[in-house]
């Protein structure tokens, strides 16, 4: 495990700040919180851990911001908590199984997999909303967002960046519009998906404490100052530096594995 010094102290706190902003604002703030962790030191299994655990409190901090938006939600759309949470522990049940050698060589791909649904969540957005304007109020899609929530939450127990832009994607054929509304229940369940998988590995003891205490301590200041910044600016410069940072990661890492 990597000594913490001064550096490693402040990298930690701003990089949770700013990942705490970009998950209020859209999503994306595990593209910066899992590759800083592994420049820091931490192996790739244990900077995933360390990263969910530590971003949780940063989402749970947006979701409070976006309260007044989701209280005028239909009742059925909690009912996504069951499957959202049931995902997370078996996708953080294969991460504890999976080799570290075997994980090493998939992260750079799951990164850039992430770094792409970015790049494409508005024309994906944009795509949802002009088609089927009857359809997602049935059961059918229902059922279908259902099973998909299921398969969301195993790939955010087991990795995690870019569960924020598939679930919007989702809450789009369903038929929400509002942009606030669909954060903020994107806040709460990306939280339950969070928190059995991060329960999980805590039991495990597979998580790197010091930089759990740095990096919530700045998600959950910027997941709360973030629901303002989202109401105030755009969203176009933020989206291009992560796009950057992402693309940037994922292929250093190719070349280093």
């Amino acid at each position: 495990m990597p000594g913490v010094d001064f550096i490693h102290i402040s990298v930690s706190f701003v990089v949770g700040v700013i990942a705490g902003t970009m998950n209020s604002v859209a999503a994306g703030g595990t593209l910066l919180t899992f590759p800083t962790l592994i420049w820091l030191g931490l192996n790739s299994i244990s900077a995933n851990a360390t990263s969910t655990v530590a971003v949780w409190p940063g989402v749970v901090a947006g979701a409070f911001g976006y309260r007044r938006d989701v209280v005028t939600l239909p009742r059925r759309f909690f009912y996504l908590l069951i499957p959202s949470v049931t995902g997370g522990l078996i996708g953080a049940i294969m991460l504890r199984l999976t080799p570290s050698m075997r994980f090493d060589r998939v992260v750079p791909y799951l990164i850039l997999f992430a770094t792409f649904l970015f790049m494409i969540q508005d024309p994906i957005q944009r795509a949802v909303k002009s088609s089927h304007p009857e359809a997602h109020q049935s059961k059918a899609w229902f059922a279908g967002a259902v099973v998909f929530q299921f398969v969301v939450g195993v790939y955010g127990g087991y990795f995690g960046a870019g569960i924020g832009i598939l679930m919007l994607a989702s809450f789009g054929i369903l038929g929400l519009t509002d942009i606030h509304q669909m954060n903020g229940f994107k806040n709460i369940l990306a939280a339950s998906i969070n928190a059995l998988a991060a329960l999980y590995f805590i039991l495990n003891n597979m998580v790197y404490w010091p930089d759990v205490g740095l990096i919530a301590a700045g998600t959950v200041t910027g997941g709360y100052v973030g629901v303002g910044v989202a109401r105030k600016i755009g969203q176009k410069a933020v989206r291009k530096l992560v796009v950057l940072i992402g693309l940037g990661m994922g292929v250093s890492l190719i070349f280093r594995n």
